[in-house]
């Protein structure tokens, strides 16, 4: 699967940010910005769980976007025309290696500046541990949780390696989002269940739904 992996970050205390930027609550994972003037400033927040991640780490002032990228965008972009955000604004980006989407680019494209800072990576774990795959067969696992593409094709790929592809997808798959679901849908499975939003609260209770039992 992935594993969480921090990567150093060295602030610049010499720059001038206007804001901060999250698309995962991981890229405050390997920070400590305990005496950072950064708290100052607002943050933007892909979703409430980001959000709550931010707000424990010391910001005051967290905007909340509604759980993926897009959202973020616009919420960006509608500061900047409700005057709340200069035009020209400097965002500092707190981010993990992999992005699924180009969200400095696109609000570069519109007059903001922002500078990426990668905090974390999620590299890949050869195989599972020999319980988990020993749950897998023994059917004592109930369903599967996915959060991004690429960790659906972690998983994909470890189960193919280790010979459980067949029981691993026999299983209800609940993903965050339908971009994710493609990813179990291109690889056969059959009970792919989608979040009705792009957070982790409506993805447990995609789960939640999805165990419940149905009445005979």
């Amino acid at each position: 699967m992935l594993r969480f992996e921090p990567v150093p970050f060295r602030g610049d205390d010499d720059a001038d940010y206007d804001a901060v930027m999250l698309t995962s609550a991981n890229a405050l994972r390997a920070v400590d910005l305990a005496t950072s003037p950064l708290l100052r400033l607002p943050l933007f927040a892909v979703g409430a769980h980001t959000a709550d991640a931010a707000r424990a780490a010391g910001f005051d002032k967290v905007i909340v976007a509604k759980g993926d990228a897009v959202s973020l965008r616009k919420l960006v972009l509608a500061r900047v025309k409700a005057g709340e955000l200069d035009a020209s604004a400097t965002l500092l980006y707190l981010a993990g290696a992999d992005l699924s989407r180009d969200l400095a680019g696109e609000l570069g494209e519109r007059g903001l500046s922002v500078v990426t800072h990668t905090t974390y990576r999620m590299a890949p774990v050869a195989g599972f541990p020999r319980e988990v795959s020993d749950a897998f067969m023994a059917n004592r696992i109930t369903a599967v949780l996915h959060y991004s593409r690429r960790s659906a094709q972690a998983f994909l790929d470890t189960v193919r390696a280790d010979g459980i592809e067949i029981s691993a997808l026999a299983l209800p798959q609940c993903c965050i989002s339908a971009a994710v679901a493609a990813v179990l849908h291109d690889a056969g499975a059959t009970k792919v269940v989608v979040a009705a939003r792009p957070d982790e609260n409506a993805l447990l209770e995609a789960l939640s739904r999805t165990l419940r039992p149905r009445p005979e």
